[in-house]
């Protein structure tokens, strides 16, 4: 089967394209914004990317049109589809019939931590001999990919469960096309502000899910996040083990490398591991509960966490340059923010954290949760604000961080700011969920050069 993607740069509908074309299938694809870690690994496997959205694509005939929701009215390859009546579905329902039925799917779900939740998930099972099957929105380092399909029959995978609407034309939100049968509800927030009007109705829509999961299954949730308490109160008909509550999994013995872990205030081992911050610990637990449902003992995944590498845009060093530390990260949430920050801290101790925020998505450009932004970025000691799209005043927002602050709406400009200010021992972290003008290499470039170097 050929199959032609519509929004194949998007981390999921990369993954289904991975998926897809390990399976044997033609894929080809489409999108306007193109940029790694997801255009790297469509050329590594061969995949045709074709820039833009012409009309005249429908000459590659697919036997489907594969749609992302990046995909709205008005679209020049769309309008052509609808017009000619060629058959085509979403990205979801796409994986749903072809991959997911048949499998033992573990769903995580979830505002923040679903990526790196998952990449953990993924790597437990595979440290175990699982082989599990994965499509993660982002690229664990354990695996090098971001999807890819698991053993025939009744082999497990592991899929990011997206809050997120599914299509233009069917606004249910990603997960509900997923027959999870272990499933991690993370935590839930506002968010997504161009699709949903308040924290209810993703509340609804994660109440929609949970009525979907089987009776012989199991919810892992965060005890401590109210929002999952209330939706679960709705109706649950499957049972549900907690994370972050006594009476649950939690962490404790806390020390710079690891963590111990404890189920229902019984020690089980201790995690030793190259990740920070509090939330990758309880985002570890979350992982090791969902393991253990699909039969890989606590204290195994616990000794396997000591190999996982991250994943990509999640505090991941880029370089260093003249003794300055370039990382990036996918925040853009005020609560992932902080995190991140505290996360970071905890790593570098007393030395400089130098924050560059991107305020991209389509939440953070209305303005919705811009009154959190500067406590949210409390941890740094200099921050950088690129301002260019909004619609609101950053600077008047991140008043309150004082002389820390400094605003640009010209890419160039703030790039120059940053080197000038920068010194050796700083650690620069980059916060956007797009690719930010390439704002990675271009800083290294220029924290390389002689002037930088000879500052003291």
């Amino acid at each position: 089967m050929h199959l032609h993607i519509l929004g194949i740069c998007g981390t999921f509908m990369g993954g289904l394209a991975l998926i897809a074309r390990a399976a044997g299938h033609r894929v080809t694809g489409c999108d306007a914004n193109v940029y790694p870690p997801m255009s790297t690994q469509l050329a590594a496997q061969g995949i045709e990317l074709v820039e833009g959205w012409g009309a005249d694509q429908i000459t590659l005939k697919p036997d489907v049109f594969v749609i992302g929701n990046v995909v709205t009215r008005g679209n020049p390859l769309m309008e052509e589809i609808l017009a000619r009546g060629f058959p085509y579905l979403s990205g979801p329902q796409w994986l749903r019939e072809n991959v997911l039925l048949g499998k033992w799917v573990i769903a995580v779900a979830g505002t923040h931590g679903k990526t790196t939740t998952a990449s953990i998930l993924a790597w437990l099972l595979e440290s175990a001999g699982l082989k599990p099957g994965f499509l993660i929105g982002g690229v664990p380092g354990n695996f090098g990919v971001s999807a890819r399909s698991s053993s025939q029959g009744q082999g497990f995978f592991v899929v990011e469960a997206d809050e997120y609407d599914t299509a233009f034309f069917d606004k249910r939100s990603k997960f509900l096309h997923y027959p999870a049968r272990t499933t991690i509800l993370n935590n839930l927030e506002f968010d997504h502000a161009d699709i949903f009007p308040d924290l209810a109705a993703i509340e609804t829509q994660f109440h929609h899910f949970v009525r979907t999961l089987p009776s012989n299954g199991l919810i892992v949730a965060n005890g401590a996040a109210e929002a999952i308490g209330r939706v679960l109160s709705r109706g649950c008909y499957t049972p549900v083990e907690r994370f972050g509550v006594a009476d649950g999994w939690t962490s404790a013995g806390h020390i710079g490398d690891g963590f111990e872990v404890c189920w229902k205030r019984e020690t089980l081992g201790r995690v030793r591991w190259s990740q920070s911050g509090r939330h990758n610990e309880a985002n570890a637990l979350a992982a090791i509960a969902a393991a253990r449902h699909c039969g890989v003992p606590p204290a195994q995944a616990i000794a396997g966490l000591a190999r996982f590498e991250g994943v990509k845009r999640r505090l991941e060093m880029r370089g260093v340059a003249n003794g300055i530390t370039v990382y990036d990260d996918f925040a853009h949430h005020p609560t992932a923010i902080e995190a991140t920050l505290e996360g970071l801290r905890e790593r570098v101790g007393a030395s400089r954290i130098v924050s560059i925020l991107e305020p991209r998505s389509n939440t953070m450009k209305t303005g919705m949760l811009k009154d959190r932004l500067a406590g949210s970025l409390a941890a740094s000691d200099l921050v950088y604000c690129y301002s260019a799209g909004l619609t609101w005043d950053a600077g008047a927002v991140l008043a309150p961080l004082g002389a820390r602050v400094v605003v640009h709406g010209d890419f160039e400009q703030l790039l120059a700011s940053v080197a000038g200010a920068a010194r050796p021992g700083d650690h620069i972290v980059i916060m956007s969920n797009g690719g930010f003008n390439g704002i990675h290499e271009k800083l290294l470039a220029l924290l390389a050069a002689p002037a930088v170097s000879s500052k003291q």
